[in-house]
């Protein structure tokens, strides 16, 4: 690997060298002297790219990228291919990249992003000069074939090579020796041949390949983000049940930011770095649901935070009964002393009573009979909150969201959780992110976009830096292995998950059956799944009864106060806070838990145990020994499983035939396992593994 500043030489280059034109149509006009779209050497697929760069890949600071291209040329002669990979300092990294497999053209490679802004990339591809003659000496000459043409093309080569300025003298040196070594016709084939062989000779040509054709990819965009925009624990609860009161006649007190604010250290003990909180803003009257979605809300009734807007203000706005500015500001000094980033939530439609209705009807739809659109997704209604129309002042819609947001920023908010993009415009998110991001790089924003496949990805391309996902559907191995591929191989470029466990919407048939086993699991595969992952209270103390006919839990805090006794759960043996709590641990000690694009599945006999691994390379770790986890988990949160596991040594790491030492960061438990070994797994005992493996000496 090289380094070098943008107005450095480039590696050292045959003098022939030719550089690739940018893409043209495949058609020109008339008489028009047409001009190829690839270079000498051809370059294809190159990546991680989005929809042709249309959009920036996405990187966050720490993350290793795998980047390559298909390379390949006419004949048999050999190719060879570099990244050169551009910091926004103008810093250029130049790395070698390896051919995956002995019987395809696709080149790749990793590297490491350090810090936030516009990178860019490119593939540089060139005849492997070296490569070719070594290939050909090699079986020529010991077949007595071309002998003395095979010492004379190496010579030739060598002297062009010493002749390169841009090689360090020392280099130039040793080729040049190579150079009289391979030209002495009176001494044996070997000894003639070993200096060009050797050890020094391959080690320079590594960093600096004998190349010509020198061709070249258009630069790629790559836009690196805080680490926080793609790693990270998150936390949600409701501020106005953290304290809330309920006195003998049935009425509550909601919960302050004061009162809330005791909380945090709790959050922060189990290891979580962010805190998100569903609307603080005032809540309309008109339609207020009651408990349990009810139409016919009782006297205290909360209502939705969802449903925003009343007498005491709309977005920009604190609900009275949470405190005032300066209680929110406390609050969000606790949370910084505690080490937490406090997530708003950003929704963008009223409640009937919110001062946008009267001050701008023409932001909503309005039916023939002269009333407003409520929200519905049939066959569920939503009469307490009107969604926004996008089309009637596209300019002032935009313009106060923009100002909202800033609002909220100059708190110290650099996060936002964003309630149903999908159902808004997609080009209104991508001017509206990008005036963000563009005067404020820091700030986050999570997509809550439970829709299709093409929805939920164009978001991610247009400027979220997170999404929701399926996962909380995804709970059968093949489903698990299918899902987790998808999102580690196939999005990654642009689409960052977060797999929250569990929402105040959502409580699946698994959770609600499967007992504390299920949650246990669900939190083992979305913890060491992804770099990012979120827990809803209540998910720690095993709330899994559901509202009859819906997938949420009954007596929804969405339309109630909701108070926890967390210490009693814990001494009654009902909560898993110990559990969340230690792979919140394990996920810090890791930096292989910090990435996405690292994890690989591998074998198992049992159609209920998933095994996945996730490998970090010494080169990227801060102590410079690799980082290898190996996860085994029986899905069936109703048995005990018993199986074989069969590894793919290559993926950890390993040589083939390896026995290596495995260390249970769960139990403590020490073996030495290889490539199959025997795993017993009990749901209601130990339903996991996170194996971390030794690799002694460094980096592997």
């Amino acid at each position: 690997m090289v380094a070098r500043t943008r107005s450095q030489a480039a590696p050292a280059k045959a003098p022939a060298a030719s550089t690739a034109p940018a893409a043209t149509p495949a058609t020109a006009p008339p008489g028009a002297s047409f001009e190829p779209a690839v270079g000498r050497i051809p370059i294809l697929r190159v990546f991680p790219e989005v929809d042709g760069g249309r959009w920036p890949a996405k990187g966050y600071v720490g993350e290793v990228i795998p980047f390559g291209a298909l390379v390949f040329r006419e004949g048999h002669d050999a190719v060879g291919a570099h990244l050169e990979l551009e910091a926004p300092d103008g810093t250029v990294t130049d790395r070698a990249l390896t051919r995956t497999h002995s019987w395809d053209d696709e080149w790749r490679g990793l590297a490491q992003v350090t810090s936030e802004g516009a990178w860019r990339f490119r593939i540089r591809a060139y005849s492997d000069d070296y490569a070719t003659w070594e290939h050909n000496a090699t079986i020529k000459i010991a077949a007595g074939i071309d002998v003395e043409l095979m010492f004379a093309l190496g010579a030739r080569l060598f002297a062009r090579l010493a002749a390169e300025t841009e090689r360090p003298a020392a280099e130039r040196e040793l080729f040049a020796r190579v150079e009289a070594a391979l030209r002495e016709t009176a001494g044996p084939s070997a000894e003639r041949l070993g200096l060009a062989y050797g050890p020094e000779v391959t080690a320079a040509l590594r960093e600096r390949p004998a190349q010509s054709l020198v061709s070249y990819s258009d630069w790629k965009p790559l836009r690196v983000e805080r680490t926080r925009a793609g790693a990270g624990a998150w936390y949600e609860f409701f501020p106005r049940s953290i304290g809330a009161k309920q006195a003998a006649d049935g009425s509550w007190k909601s919960g302050t930011f004061r009162t809330a604010a005791k909380r945090l250290p709790a959050v922060a003990a189990m290891g979580f770095d962010v805190l998100y909180l569903p609307p603080i803003h005032p809540i309309g009257e008109a339609f207020r649901k009651g408990r349990n979605n009810t139409l016919d809300p009782q006297p205290g009734d909360p209502g939705s935070p969802w449903a925003i807007g009343g007498a005491a203000g709309g977005h920009d706005t604190i609900h009275p009964e949470l405190g005032t500015v300066a209680d929110f500001t406390y609050f969000l000094g606790q949370a910084k002393k505690a080490g937490l980033e406090v997530a708003l939530d950003f929704a963008l439609q009223a409640s009937p009573d919110h001062p946008w209705v009267t001050e701008h009807p023409e932001w909503f739809t309005t039916l023939p009979d002269g009333s407003i659109a409520y929200a519905e997704n049939p066959p569920k209604k939503y009469q307490d909150i009107y969604p926004i129309n996008f089309d009637n002042d596209p300019a002032g819609i935009r313009a106060e969201a923009l100002r909202i947001l800033r609002h909220w920023i100059s708190f110290g908010v650099k996060i936002f959780r964003v309630d149903n993009p999908h159902t808004k415009p997609l080009d209104f998110w991508e001017w509206l992110l990008h005036e963000v991001n563009a005067t404020n790089p820091e700030v986050i924003f999570l997509a809550e976009a439970f829709t299709r496949p093409a929805g939920m990805q164009a978001l991610a391309k247009v400027g979220f830096q997170q999404s929701y996902t399926y996962f909380t559907w995804r709970n059968t191995k093949t489903e698990i292995e299918e899902f987790f591929t998808s999102i580690s191989q196939e999005t990654d470029a642009f689409f960052r998950p977060n797999l929250f466990v569990n929402t105040p919407d959502i409580l699946t048939e698994y959770l609600q059956f499967g007992g504390m086993p299920a949650y246990r699991i669900r939190s083992v595969l979305a913890a060491t799944g992804a770099p990012t992952w979120g827990v809803y209270s209540g998910f720690e103390l095993i709330e899994n009864v559901a509202r009859p006919g819906a997938e949420e839990n009954i007596d929804n805090e969405k339309y109630e106060f909701k108070a926890r006794d967390f210490e009693l759960a814990e001494a009654q043996g009902r909560s898993i806070v110990s559990d969340i709590t230690r792979l919140n641990q394990i996920r810090r000690a890791h930096p292989a838990l910090g990435q996405l694009r690292n994890l690989r599945f591998h074998g198992s006999d049992d159609d209920s145990i998933v095994v996945y691994s996730k490998h970090l390379d010494g080169e990227f770790t801060p102590d410079g020994v690799a980082d290898t986890l190996l996860v085994v988990v029986n899905v069936d949160p109703h048995s005990v499983r018993e199986t074989t596991v069969h590894l793919d040594l290559a993926l950890l790491g390993l040589a083939p035939g390896s026995s290596f030492t495995v260390t249970d960061l769960l139990s403590g438990s020490v073996w030495e396992w290889s490539e199959h070994n025997y795993v017993r797994l009990d749901a209601f005992t130990q339903p996991a593994h996170i194996l971390h493996i030794s690799h002694e000496g460094g980096t592997s």
